[in-house]
């Protein structure tokens, strides 16, 4: 085992306060800048952010690992919401919980209705918060919106492989600030934008 940071024993929990550092640590191989001012925000140190990310995926990768909805329930408490969901023939259920660094986003799990098994996890947009406007490539800017978001703002948008199971990418055609149609690749990491690769002005 590593260092353990100071201020921290080797059995303390894993807190909701944790949990955003295993995001943020995430979303630093994009934009390390925001994630810098995130992780002062939450009075952590580079080191904790990446003890959290360590046992993180000890915890995950454990024979012993319990089932992720179990595994989030036990870190974040109690949801802010828990609601039925019916997506094209499936149906689901969505538990949401609210994090101090977005409060205008929400942590879902998209589960099972039949077992519980965790389907999706990602940051989407909090059900009463104002969503982002978007209508030109310029809009898209880093942690501006979420995967839904862009998708419904510039259809019809197609889903990419992520480089990892935390990251997703979208491919759409997007006006720039003068009209012209621009064909561009979002990815985002847990459900957030966190960079995009625009083509040049269609001819």
């Amino acid at each position: 085992m590593g260092p353990v940071p100071p201020g921290r024993r080797p059995a303390d929990p894993f807190t909701p306060r944790d949990f955003q550092l295993v995001l943020l640590r995430r979303m630093a191989d994009f934009n390390p800048g925001p994630v810098e001012d995130a992780r002062r925000t939450l009075g952590a140190s580079l080191a904790e952010m990446r003890e959290a990310n360590r046992r993180w995926q000890a915890m995950v990768r454990s024979p012993r690992s319990r089932p992720a909805l179990a595994r989030y329930r036990s870190v974040l408490g109690v949801p802010e919401s828990r609601a039925p969901r019916r997506i094209g023939d499936l149906d689901c259920e969505a538990w949401r919980w609210r994090l101090p660094l977005w409060p205008d986003l929400r942590f879902e799990v998209l589960t099972a209705a039949a077992g519980g098994a965790v389907w999706n996890e990602w940051l989407v947009r909090a059900p009463d918060a104002v969503p982002p406007v978007l209508r030109t490539v310029e809009d898209l800017t880093p942690w501006s919106c979420t995967v839904d978001e862009a998708a419904r703002a510039f259809p019809p948008a197609r889903p990419l492989q992520g480089s990892a199971p935390t990251r997703w990418g979208l491919a759409l055609t997007a006006p720039d600030a003068r009209g012209e149609p621009r064909d561009v690749v979002a990815e985002f990491t847990w459900g957030l934008l966190q960079r995009t690769a625009v083509s040049g002005p269609r001819r």
